[in-house]
């Protein structure tokens, strides 16, 4: 049976607004209309490509999105940041109305949006069970007779009686997604708030996300942990800037994914003067690369910094996170560089025969000395590790994360 539908899916969104704009815009579409002609507002130009800076007000967060999802089904929407995922998860949890095209559900819808959703902060967690349930349609017997098992899921029994305000962001979402996954909507809708969880926890959600699709009712997760995807969703979407490019099996969907970020490998992010560089705060970017370019297990890696100094700040500090294909963090490293006013330069290297083979993605975070964060810059530098026979002879990928070249005795 199929319980979500969506036919040609548009949603358009006017850069820096929070209305619907300026009396000549609406005059101008109001005088379009009265003509017949298309809204000129609404005429398909300009794609969300955040990278690129775009001449038009307007921009399209999707752009013909279509598919369908059968009862039972786990289905996995996975895509880089930007790409149109939580755009499209708040379209089906009614939180905002479609530009153009139509939406589909049949059944009642719980969402898991963002930490909290639902939640009225001054209100207890019992209090909040029950309200949430309420709005789900639920009678209070019902409620009742799931409360003591979304108690006991959470694991927040100590608090329950507490106001959630007072609720770190770790019992906020365990409690929100023993809420959702237990008073039993046809329709569950999770973004990737389990990864405010712990790892036991998120554990627990996904064996619960596994026991609700096997009852029969349909799961739509939205992650970047591109195993628990494969591991837990049976059909998959793969979104780039706002648009289908894959639509399948979940397995399928992740290698799709997998080799639209090889065609879009970055080794280097360069700027040719201070106004074009990414940054704020009179700190910018000039130069982020890894060398050699294109690295093969048995090279130091070099990632190197380059940064234009116009805040007064005589340092900064810097982190990086390494990131695998599966958009899991491998580990990651800091330091504050000294420096004057002028351009700060650092390298840091990763040394040989620690990465495996595969593809990798950085996120970089510049911070003030006092750790006050000036902008991140998010997979946007990506490489690939190369196996040669430089090292063991030719052995093919080598299983985990990494591949220390340990001492035997």
């Amino acid at each position: 049976m199929e319980v979500i539908k969506v036919e040609h899916l548009y949603k358009q969104y006017r850069l820096g607004q929070v209305n619907t704009g300026t009396l000549s815009h609406d005059l101008n579409r109001w005088w379009s209309k009265i003509l017949g002609k298309e809204d000129p507002y609404q005429k398909i130009t300009e794609t969300n490509d955040r990278t690129s800076s775009q001449g038009s007000d307007y921009v399209w967060a999707l752009e013909d999105i279509h598919f369908n999802v059968q009862q039972g089904d786990v289905f996995g929407i996975i895509g880089r940041n930007g790409a149109g995922k939580s755009t499209l998860l708040k379209l089906l949890s009614k939180v905002t109305a479609p530009t153009k095209g139509s939406i589909t559900l049949h059944g009642r819808v719980a969402s898991l949006l963002e930490v909290g959703t639902g939640f009225h902060p001054e209100l207890t967690g019992r209090e909040n069970i029950f309200l949430n349930g309420a709005i789900l349609g639920m009678t209070k017997a019902e409620i009742r007779a799931k409360f003591d098992e979304i108690v006991a899921f959470s694991g927040v029994e100590k608090y329950i009686d507490t106001p959630v305000k007072r609720y770190s962001s770790g019992m906020y979402v365990r409690l929100a997604f023993a809420v959702a996954a237990h008073l039993e909507p046809e329709i569950l809708i999770i973004d990737e708030v389990l990864a405010v969880g712990d790892a036991e926890f998120q554990k627990k959600c996904l064996g619960k996300m596994k026991e609700v699709s096997g009852q029969g009712r349909t799961v739509i997760f939205v992650s970047h942990n591109m195993a628990a995807v494969k591991t837990l969703c049976t059909k998959g979407l793969v979104l780039n800037l706002g648009q289908v490019s894959f639509n399948g099996t979940a397995s399928e969907a992740v290698d799709s994914y997998y080799a639209m970020n090889a065609s879009n490998l970055t080794s280097r992010i360069q700027s040719q003067n201070y106004e074009s560089a990414i940054g704020g705060e009179g700190v910018r970017l000039k130069l982020f690369s890894i060398s050699p370019e294109q690295p093969f297990c048995a090279d130091d890696i070099e990632l190197n910094l380059e940064f234009y100094n116009r805040s007064g700040m005589d340092s900064i500090a810097v982190s990086f996170d390494i990131l695998n294909q599966d958009e899991l963090i491998l580990f990651g490293s800091g330091s504050t560089l000294h420096d004057n006013e002028g351009i700060f330069k650092a390298c840091c290297i990763i040394p040989k025969e620690l990465l495996n083979n595969g593809m990798y993605s950085v996120n970089l975070y510049v911070h003030t000395s006092s750790y006050q964060p000036l902008f991140n810059l998010i997979q946007e530098l990506r490489f690939e590790v190369m196996e040669t026979e430089r090292q063991y002879g030719y052995l093919g990928k080598i299983n985990g994360a990494i591949r220390p070249k340990l001492t035997w005795k």
